[in-house]
């Protein structure tokens, strides 16, 4: 089964087969995880760099009274900050949304990856730079776009994400993510997302089934969303 991880990176650089390797056996300690876990919490002392090699995870805040702010979704491929260990605690949580298959890579070793191996160290700042382009996506999303805009935008993303990877069929995707889930992302109510929801697969635009996203006429949703895939910065891929 190939390595989610070394796939996602070959996206982003050129890596020959010694660095796919590398990154294979970078990955060699892996735990299977439950859903809603958490990985690291806020206040914890940063360590290993995780990388999901399946199942969905998010990076999170909770508020004084008690909401939860979602800021990121994870998904096969991804890991967490190349860079955090300059921090003296984590600022934020990161919890799995579904049963994921975690490695963990030693901070020793991923400083020797980012020293000696130039086309990885390429990739690692690559994701860094399209992690970065997303953060800004989802505040112009928060700041300025009306709900509809909201909740299209963010489906256009997460199913190009998943397409870039290889984890898409046609019109369709995975998507674990509740409604509750997708409200904590979008800065709305679940009854809200609801709404939007409903809008669009009686517009037979786009519709969620139990673990699918299904988009049936994905031009009509970015128009809505006013999206441009060109913050996910995926060398050669097809734009929306």
């Amino acid at each position: 089964m190939a390595n989610a991880f070394v796939e996602k990176l070959r996206g982003y650089a050129s890596l020959t087969e010694a660095d796919a390797t590398i990154l294979e056996a970078a990955c060699s300690t892996q735990r299977n995880v439950a859903a809603r876990h958490d990985l690291i919490r806020e206040g914890d002392k940063p360590g290993s760099v995780f990388v999901m090699l399946e199942g969905w995870a998010c990076r999170y805040k909770i508020l004084p009274e008690g909401g939860r702010q979602i800021t990121a979704f994870l998904m096969p491929g991804d890991f967490c900050d190349m860079h955090v260990s300059v921090l003296q605690e984590m600022d934020h949580n990161i919890g799995t949304l579904t049963p994921a298959r975690v490695a963990s890579i030693p901070r020793a070793r991923m400083e020797e990856l980012i020293d000696t191996h130039p086309g990885i160290t390429r990739a690692f700042w690559w994701t860094q730079l399209v992690d970065e382009g997303i953060l800004r996506a989802w505040i112009v999303s928060m700041g300025r776009r009306k709900s509809s805009a909201r909740v299209a935008h963010l489906m256009c993303e997460l199913y190009v994400r998943m397409r870039n990877v290889g984890a898409t069929t046609g019109d369709s995707c995975e998507m674990p993510l509740s409604q509750i889930v997708l409200a904590d992302a979008l800065g709305l109510t679940s009854v809200h997302v609801n709404r939007v929801f409903r809008k669009l697969r009686l517009a037979k635009i786009m519709e969620l089934r139990t673990g699918s996203l299904i988009i049936s006429d994905i031009e009509r949703l970015a128009q809505i969303a006013g999206f441009d895939d060109n913050y996910l910065h995926r060398r050669g891929a097809a734009a929306v």
